[in-house]
C-alpha cells in the first residue's frame, strides 16, 4: 500500500527549509520493517488553497502499525507538528 501524508504548513514558515528537513528525516524510513520506499513531493502551484508537501510511504499493508510506533514517526510529529496548519492522511493500494 501507499501511506500518504499531505501537509499544509502554517503561514510564514520557510517551506523549502522544512522540506529539506523532512527529506533528511525520512531518508531512514526504509530501515523500518515493511517500508520499501519513500517519495516526497513539494507543491509547484503557489496558491492559498493548495497543500505544500506530500510524503508517500510505500509499504506492506501490515507495516502501518510498525510505522505508527516507530521513533521516526514520533520524531516527525514532535519536530514538525507545530509547523503544520493541516494535514491529510490517505492510504491506497499501490
Amino acid at each position: 500500500m501507499v501511506h500518504y501524508i499531505i501537509v499544509k504548513w502554517i503561514q510564514g514558515v520557510d517551506k523549502k527549509h522544512l522540506a529539506e528537513k523532512v527529506r533528511t528525516l525520512y531518508a531512514d524510513a526504509v530501515k523500518i520493517p515493511g517500508i520499501q520506499a519513500v517519495d516526497i513531493k513539494e507543491n509547484v502551484t503557489p496558491r492559498e488553497n493548495r497543500y505544500d508537501l506530500m510524503i508517500a510511504l510505500h509499504m506492506e499493508n501490515d507495516a502501518l502499525s510498525g510505522w505508527d510506533n516507530s521513533d521516526l514517526h514520533i520524531q516527525w510529529k514532535s519536530e514538525f507538528g507545530s509547523a503544520i496548519e493541516k494535514k491529510c492522511i490517505f492510504d491506497s493500494e499501490m
